[in-house]
């Protein structure tokens, strides 16, 4: 990663977010929370749209991106599930396919014939980013509303699992 590249302005809008992780675990509001959140949610929409509109878009932001993501959101989960305001079960079903991402990239590192870099972000993915952003405003916001969010969550997850388990499978066939 060349360091010219990495301090684009989009992968700087996109690094921002790992800060906001930290702001979020102590802020001591629920106002703070949800302006760190607007934050966090805002600058995942622009790097990537500034990239593109820009045709700036490297290897090194699609590599940040994601990583950024899931630093917020476990930072944000993790401080509901140290206060108790999240379960343990629901902290595994948000998080479930993230694990079940992490395990699929060492999987195409390790298989011959498959680059981890190939895989991109799909719209199943996507969607439960956003999942995930919503489940954070809930547990900041309105915490009863994990009833019906988690089992959402857990559907739209498997979804994603499968979908990005079928091109893993389809590329290994190559």
């Amino acid at each position: 990663m060349r360091p010219a590249g990495l301090l684009s302005i989009p992968n700087v809008i996109t690094l921002a977010r790992l800060p906001l992780a930290v702001l979020f675990v102590v802020a001591d509001t629920t106002a703070e929370r949800v302006v760190i959140l607007g934050m966090a949610s805002a600058s995942d929409f622009i790097d990537g749209w500034l990239a593109r509109r820009s045709r700036r878009t490297t290897r090194s932001g699609a590599l940040l991106d994601p990583i950024a993501d899931k630093t917020f959101v476990l930072a944000a989960l993790t401080a509901f599930l140290r206060t108790g305001d999240l379960s343990t079960g629901a902290y595994f079903v948000i998080l479930s396919r993230d694990f079940a991402t992490a395990i699929g990239f060492l999987v195409a590192w390790a298989l011959p014939g498959l680059d981890p870099a190939d895989f991109k972000a799909r719209m199943p993915g996507k969607i439960v980013t956003v999942l995930q952003l919503g489940a954070i405003l809930a547990l900041t916001m309105s915490p009863q509303a994990m009833r019906w969010l988690i089992p959402i969550i857990g559907v739209a997850s498997a979804v994603s699992i499968i979908d990005y388990t079928l091109v893993l499978r389809r590329t290994r066939r190559r």
